[in-house]
């Protein structure tokens, strides 16, 4: 495994339509090997294999364990790769949550997303999955498909009101101005 950089806004490849993969091979096994150890490197939570450089449709996600006395998320701890993943079903309830990404550095900000959805796509073994996800795990899902669409978060929020640098994110959730 290795660490592989992260392209950061506004390199133009992160703008584009990743290709689908055509076989889970040994080099794809590869690239989500180093995608985990560059996520986890970067304390991330889900990336996608644009962000480090590669225009194939992989994405990752592995939500943290919750600390004690913590309410766990659903699918905490639990890794999940998906090759070639599509959103198949989406909830008809939106909810607003606090983004960040690692291609974005500095910047968080209030993205609507669907409340639960099912993706599908390949697992490291080639193998057809369904991943029913509600909550973080569905907005990490969310997140990284857009990456592999050219999509950004940033992208996302219209009203300026909405994004803000991580600074000031950390006074918010303390209570300081």
């Amino acid at each position: 495994m290795a660490v592989r950089e992260i392209l950061i806004a506004p390199d133009p490849r992160l703008k584009l339509n990743a290709r689908r993969v055509d076989k889970v091979d040994a080099t794809v096994r590869q690239l989500m090997d180093d995608m985990l150890e560059t996520m986890r490197q970067a304390r991330g939570i889900g990336l996608a294999a644009v962000q480090v450089g590669v225009s194939e449709r992989v994405v990752i996600a592995e939500l943290p364990k919750p600390e004690e006395g913590q309410e766990p998320h659903p699918g905490a701890g639990k890794l999940f790769v998906v090759v070639n993943p599509e959103l198949v079903r989406r909830s008809a309830e939106l909810e607003e949550g606090l983004e960040g990404c690692l291609s974005v550095p500095g910047l968080v900000g209030q993205v609507e997303r669907h409340r639960s959805v099912v993706v599908k796509g390949l697992d490291v073994s080639g193998r057809r999955i369904r991943v029913r996800a509600d909550g973080l795990l569905a907005r990490v899902l969310q997140h990284e498909i857009d990456h592999c669409d050219g999509i950004l978060f940033i992208d996302r929020i219209d009203d300026p009101e909405k994004l803000w640098p991580v600074e000031e994110e950390r006074n918010r959730s303390i209570g300081a101005e």
